[in-house]
């Protein structure tokens, strides 16, 4: 059996693209709550926009004060598909975790994600969409903190292009 903190972050799974769902409806019955989100690249109709997505998808955090409210009603809350228990009790989520992630966010709270090249300089890649789509290159390094630099084999020769760091993968 486990012992729950009196007042601690637990985490909470929440039923399909219900996060925000659950968290309003866990506010009303007066639990904090934190849905930490990041801006995800969506590439949609030849359109490339970034939208607000949760970091752990279907999960987010809620405080419980163990003397004072009834960590129960979570589970029937709409939106909710369980807490998560470790044994018979709510599993606490340190405190550490939690102030990590939110000195990650930016001005606008979106936690902001590493944008660090995932290749090897001379690495093969697939461009995945835009205007070079499907093509093969060569990783070149970091453009900038957003974009990176690939050799694609145009016209018979190497051309040094900046691309968008998500759009591009390994080949």
């Amino acid at each position: 059996m486990s012992i729950a903190k009196l007042d601690a972050w637990y985490v909470v799974q929440t039923q399909i693209n219900a996060e925000a769902k659950a968290a309003r409806n866990l506010v009303r019955q007066g639990f904090e709550v934190y849905l930490p989100r990041y801006l995800k690249r969506r590439s949609h109709a030849r359109k490339i926009e970034k939208v607000a997505a949760p970091l752990f998808p279907r999960y987010l955090f809620v405080r419980i004060d163990m003397t004072t409210q009834r960590w129960r009603s979570v589970q029937s809350t709409f939106g909710v598909s369980r807490l998560v228990l470790n044994g018979s009790g709510p599993a606490p989520v340190a405190q550490q975790v939690l102030d990590l992630l939110q000195t990650r966010e930016n001005e606008n709270g979106y936690v902001k994600l590493d944008q660090r090249p995932k290749f090897a300089r001379g690495e093969k890649v697939r461009v995945l969409a835009g205007a070079f789509a499907e093509n093969l290159g060569l990783f070149d390094g970091q453009a900038d903190r957003d974009r990176i630099a690939i050799l694609l084999d145009l016209l018979g020769r190497k051309v040094r292009v900046s691309i968008e760091a998500d759009m591009v993968a390994a080949a």
